[in-house]
């Protein structure tokens, strides 16, 4: 664990441990192939910074409680739930330098498993009466999915303008850390404007978190010494790769896309491609437009009182922009 991340959990921590305690307990089944997936999964935990967004959203306005607890579960639950169901999607082998366990178990268990995490999520928000919370969740579920089809539509057809990326993006990534800051909010208060100015705060750092990963793949491989081009490999139309588009000559705008349809597993051609987007000035654009939702985050995250839990998250939106993976 990084040191900036040990510095943003601080004001929470003690309520982050009782929550992996707690989902350790509300993961744990009988059928011993199930448990033995879970245990792969939470061994294997990311930086949980959903779960943190939810206890800092709670505690910027109030203390912290059962309601968040359960809402911070929630969120876990299905979040994990659709990483599972991405992996069989994407025929992943890997998730977070680990095997996935798509990998280790293949396409049944792994569908299986993240359809059982869902009716556990399903079932903590109904026997806590969090109805609320199941709403807001539940709707990011849904807009995650909208956002995945309109993607894959979209790509296909190689005709993504930048409003439609943005429009992928808020509902494939920026609408469940919406949720999370919107479910935080939720579990401390019922003033629909502050969980409605919670929700958008979450919207603005989402935003900035995924043209972050964007720019992640031109960063240099340690293997290879190489930007990774796995979006392009993966056939993802990204900010840097639009704004480029839009601004290469005809026979670059031709040759670039001719590589993303037919040669984008060819690494020479993916390199000169990326080569050209940095050189049009993608990666550039993409970087500004992020530090743009970046600092509209900070703007609105001031017009709360200051507080440990505030500092912790204005760390976490710093983050956002700041990781290198």
């Amino acid at each position: 664990m990084s040191d900036t991340i040990k510095h943003i959990r601080q004001p929470i921590e003690e309520h982050l441990l009782v929550f992996e305690q707690k989902f350790e307990q509300a993961v744990y089944s009988d059928v011993a192939l199930l448990n033995k997936i879970t245990k792969y999964i939470i061994k294997r935990k990311g930086k949980q910074l959903r779960p943190i967004l939810v206890f800092l959203s709670a505690r910027i306005l109030d203390n912290i409680n059962d309601t968040t607890h359960h809402a911070a579960a929630l969120i876990e639950l299905l979040h994990t739930a659709t990483l599972l169901h991405d992996d069989v999607v994407d025929n992943s082998n890997e998730r977070r330098g680990f095997f996935s366990v798509y990998a280790l178990w293949k396409s049944k268990a792994t569908v299986l498993v993240g359809d059982f995490l869902l009716a556990k999520g399903l079932l903590l928000s109904v026997q806590n009466h969090s109805y609320h919370i199941l709403e807001i969740v539940s709707d990011a579920v849904r807009e995650m999915s909208e956002g995945e089809l309109l993607q894959l539509d979209k790509s296909r057809k190689l005709d993504i303008t930048e409003d439609v990326y943005y429009s992928i993006i808020s509902k494939k990534t920026a609408s469940l850390i919406a949720a999370c800051c919107a479910s935080g909010a939720a579990s401390v208060t019922q003033n629909s404007e502050i969980i409605q100015q919670f929700k958008q705060l979450g919207y603005l750092i989402g935003m900035a978190f995924q043209i972050k990963d964007d720019l992640l793949d031109y960063t240099t491989a340690q293997s290879t010494g190489k930007p990774t081009g796995i979006d392009i490999q993966e056939q993802k139309i990204t900010l840097p790769v639009i704004y480029a588009l839009q601004h290469a000559t005809y026979a670059d705008r031709k040759k670039m896309i001719n590589i993303f349809k037919n040669y984008n597993e060819d690494a020479d051609k993916v390199n000169w491609m990326m080569n050209k987007v940095e050189e049009l000035g993608g990666i550039e654009y993409a970087q500004k437009k992020m530090k743009e939702f970046h600092n509209q985050a900070l703007k609105m995250l001031q017009s709360f009182p200051d507080s440990d839990a505030r500092k912790s998250m204005e760390l976490l939106i710093n983050y956002t922009i700041e990781r290198i993976k």
